[in-house]
């Protein structure tokens, strides 16, 4: 509004905004027109309600970026620490202490923050497990940043929430756990009173040899633990192609994310111990109150603490 007060003058703003030609849409923000404001103009307004040194961020900041698949309920914008709320209502407001060039480009138009920055807010400020991780792998894989930038905008994020599921969606976009998944499939067979399962036996289709995750013979049941196949169309088409020859084979397949394996490893469990009752093991499986081994290690990390 300031900078129509210094080109019309006060007298002319009041006048047009009385006369309904131009509108007020919050306070110290006018249009110069009396129409629905566009797409871009009302980011615009909601910058110029801001205190200096607001930006757009998280999926407001994304979409701006091309990011696509996911959309925010209202606009989201991050202000310096102790700066005032917005005069505009509706928005989904955030504060930070770290806003300078490195997190917020300094010439893209409207400001917003860059693009590993805002995937890493966008994954912190949801509720949902799942879809901050989905947020954090759709970036990777769409091309908006590299793990690197992720993990560099990460250390100066500070303390957030889903901080743990971000690193693992991180090294999940790298390729660097297959090491994790196996080792908490072994626990959550551990924690279901399974039988110990074979790792990598193989089993010959008709275009070749295939290698099983994990494998029980005696009961014709295997498992597969998949980190984020969609990462590559062409190895998750051939990723299914190679389960269903494993099915045809006469074998029980089940097929586990990495991310169930370390988020839902009660699910898990059950349906490994329901799949092997079915094809006759004598187990009972763990007992309903039974901690998974995720819950062991996040309740001795919460001891360790309060010592």
């Amino acid at each position: 509004m300031s900078e129509a007060i210094a080109r019309f003058g006060i007298g002319v703003v009041r006048n047009k905004v009385d006369r309904g030609v131009w509108q007020k849409p919050c306070r110290g923000v006018v249009l110069l027109h009396n129409g629905p404001p566009t797409p871009d103009q009302r980011l615009a307004v909601a910058l110029a309600s801001a205190a200096r040194g607001a930006a757009l961020a998280g999926l407001t900041a994304l979409a701006l970026d091309g990011f696509t698949g996911f959309s925010p309920e209202r606009t989201q914008i991050v202000l310096p620490s102790g700066a005032r709320p917005p005069s505009q209502q509706g928005l989904e407001v955030h504060w930070s202490t770290q806003l300078d060039s490195r997190d917020v480009h300094p010439l893209d138009e409207p400001c917003r923050t860059r693009p590993a920055r805002s995937l890493i807010d966008a994954a912190s400020w949801t509720t949902n497990e799942r879809l901050a991780r989905a947020i954090v792998i759709a970036g990777v894989q769409q091309g908006l940043t590299n793990t690197g930038h992720l993990r560099d905008a990460l250390t100066r994020r500070g303390p957030c929430r889903h901080r743990a599921l971000i690193v693992e969606s991180i090294l999940d976009a790298a390729g660097g756990i297959q090491s994790l998944p196996e080792r908490d499939f072994d626990e959550i067979c551990l924690f279901a009173g399974l039988p110990r399962p074979s790792r990598q036996r193989a089993v010959r289709g008709p275009h070749g040899r295939y290698y099983l995750d994990a494998a029980w013979d005696a009961l014709g049941m295997s498992a597969e633990v998949h980190g984020i196949p969609h990462q590559s169309v062409q190895r998750w088409s051939a990723d299914l192609g190679r389960a269903n020859e494993v099915v045809i084979s006469g074998e029980r397949l089940l097929i586990f994310s990495s991310y169930a394996t370390r988020r839902q490893q009660r699910t898990v469990a059950d349906q490994l111990v329901r799949m092997a009752q079915a094809l006759g093991w004598q187990g009972s499986g763990p007992h309903p109150s039974s901690l998974t081994p995720s819950e062991q290690r996040r309740r001795r990390k919460f001891r360790s603490r309060a010592s």
